[in-house]
């Protein structure tokens, strides 16, 4: 198979040196990529900035801010069977940008803010035959809301998995089928977690 992955956090500058995002540290994207290589699939990875190594033998393709992201996985997914949505995009991005370095002025500021483009729920509008597996990190409802973003953005499964996960070594995941069934379980380095959802992916989905 070749398998998109979109992997680390995305940026939105407020200035021309300061920006939103959040402590992603790509480790779980990257560690399906070598995954999906391993198992003897083609990767295409389409990462945000991080500080790994794209694995040896997936073309890489390097984002920064969210919009970025959305056109390289939209013209990356037709030649793919599938995506694994991993990426922690940052949701929204200042309504206006300013140009330069705003300076401090002693009085307080407000900051208005829109939503980013949603990657995910775009990709599984345009599926045809492809499958799609999605990522869901929740701190309250969390099979509730994943459920939701499983149906909302035409996933095939989501996995679900704690804001404990964001920039450790290891996680505890859950797999979340169509009915709000949890269809597997993994916990432990999220090197081995992304070697048993590629196992996964390859009996159920490829």
């Amino acid at each position: 198979m070749k398998i998109l992955i979109t992997a680390g956090p995305t940026r939105e500058y407020l200035d021309d040196v300061r920006y939103l995002s959040n402590a992603s540290s790509g480790r779980m994207g990257y560690a399906l990529a070598q995954a999906a290589l391993d198992a003897g699939h083609e990767v295409v990875l389409v990462t945000g900035p991080v500080d790994l190594k794209p694995p040896v033998g997936c073309e890489v393709h390097n984002v920064v801010t969210t919009g970025q992201m959305r056109d390289a996985a939209i013209e990356a997914f037709p030649r793919c069977d599938g995506v694994i949505a991993t990426a922690a995009v940052c949701d929204y991005k200042p309504k206006v940008r300013t140009q330069g370095k705003m300076s401090k002025s002693g009085e307080a500021i407000t900051i208005e803010l829109i939503e980013t483009d949603d990657v995910l729920a775009e990709l599984g509008r345009m599926r045809d035959k492809h499958w799609v597996v999605g990522f869901a990190l929740e701190a309250s409802n969390a099979r509730e809301n994943a459920l939701q973003k499983l149906r909302a953005k035409n996933c095939d499964v989501v996995v679900l998995n704690s804001p404990q996960a964001i920039g450790a070594e290891g996680n505890d995941v859950q797999l979340i089928g169509p009915t709000g069934d949890v269809v597997a379980q993994w916990s432990g380095l999220k090197t081995e977690i992304a070697t048993s959802l590629m196992h996964w992916i390859g009996e159920h989905l490829g």
